[in-house]
């Protein structure tokens, strides 16, 4: 098939069963659906949504087809992410397993474990969240002190997490573990796959200055876990983590940016509109439109790089770039939304409150998945080549 013929049926398939309400632009959290154990939906309009994407297998379109995917080439996925965008249509399905396991687990996961996880995360039947940072270990990651020790098939694990992005939602956590006691510090870590509901995992919500609690402190006492649920080989979780942060990376600033609340409808929602619909004020239009090519150029960039990391060139230093611009990217888009609302960006409560909110939250995206002044290190050190200590 063609990509001109695909893209008509993608066009004609989205319009046929995509509801109107699934257009709109995400007014709260709660208009995203993380799926999970618990999961609930919040509309019937959002249900029949994901049902028919996960039907068609367009929650996770490139994964392969015994894995709940669609088995789509990279052009095709790219397809149908532009049409999606055309009618402003939502993501069926926000997801950790999607954005970051899915793809470590595709390349470093056993036939066992793809067959168990990769099919749940799909259908979002398990909700994922990621233990990585630890008081002392974060930008420092590789300092990390939460311990594995084996006895017989089972790891006991001790330790500490922090900033688990919804920990107390999530089913699993994919975790980095010290395992290898005499290994050099990046050589003795482990990735693990740990189900919360295993005796001695515990949550702690940390309360945000927005007002949302999306971080917590997770902490491991004598958990037990199977040696089976170690991804790759025991000491070879460095490895995977850089692979997978890359992903994180690229999935933090994808969902920031082209998701969600943008200033051409933030100006329709408080009617700072001329009558062509166009944002009223000329300056506020002009930074809009500067906004929309930066993002633009940020969008084809991402998908060079993503497609150079497929033909199997590393990431490298690209990831720090592209978390540090599409961090700078939201931010700029939160505080001209703010503007395009006027009065209105200075509501609180409900999901009128939501642009606000938004706005002090994107400030966490210079802190979460790397800090902005240790990715401009990595680019200062190993892009630009300069000295430093």
């Amino acid at each position: 098939m063609s990509l001109e013929t695909f893209r008509a049926e993608t066009r004609a398939w989205l319009e046929a069963n995509c509801p109107p309400s699934m257009r709109e632009p995400v007014r709260s959290e709660a208009d995203a659906y993380w799926g999970g154990r618990n999961a609930e939906f919040a509309s019937e309009d959002q249900k029949r949504w994901f049902e028919a994407m996960v039907e068609k297998g367009w929650t996770v379109p490139a994964w392969p087809k015994e894995y709940g995917g669609a088995g789509l080439s990279k052009d095709e996925a790219f397809v149908l992410k532009d049409e999606m965008k055309a009618i402003k249509a939502r993501s069926p399905l926000s997801s950790f397993g999607i954005w970051m396991l899915g793809p470590a687990l595709l390349k470093y996961g056993s036939d066992e474990q793809k067959a168990e996880h990769l099919p749940k995360i799909a259908r979002g039947e398990i909700r994922w969240c990621q233990g990585y940072s630890e008081p002392g270990a974060g930008s420092d990651l590789a300092s990390l002190r939460t311990k594995g020790v084996l006895d017989g098939d089972t790891y006991t694990v001790n330790g500490q997490k922090v900033w688990t992005s919804y920990a107390d939602k999530a089913d699993w956590i994919f975790a980095l573990v010290r395992t290898e006691a005499d290994a050099p510090k990046h050589l003795g870590i482990s990735f693990m796959l740990i189900d919360m509901e295993a005796g001695g995992v515990s949550t702690k919500p940390i309360l945000l200055i927005s007002g949302r609690s999306p971080f917590c402190e997770t902490f491991f006492d004598d958990a037990k876990v199977p040696a089976s649920n170690v991804v790759g080989k025991p000491g070879q979780g460095w490895e995977i983590a850089k692979y997978l942060l890359s992903h994180e990376r690229a999935g933090i600033v994808s969902e920031a940016n082209f998701g969600g609340l943008n200033p051409v409808s933030a100006a329709h929602r408080s009617g700072e509109v001329d009558p062509e619909g166009r944002i009223a004020d000329p300056i506020l239009r002009a930074e809009t439109a500067k906004l929309t090519i930066d993002a633009l150029a940020f969008e084809a960039t991402l998908r060079r790089v993503k497609d150079e990391a497929d033909s199997g060139e590393g990431v490298g230093a690209r990831a720090s770039m592209l978390k540090y611009v599409g961090t700078e990217l939201n931010k700029r888009r939160n505080v001209l939304n703010m503007s395009a609302l006027g009065s209105d960006g200075l509501l609180w409560e409900g999901d009128d409150g939501a642009p606000a909110r938004d706005w002090l939250r994107s400030r966490a995206n210079s802190i979460e998945g790397g800090t902005s002044e240790i990715q401009l290190n990595i680019l200062a050190k190993r892009v630009l080549e300069l000295p430093g200590g």
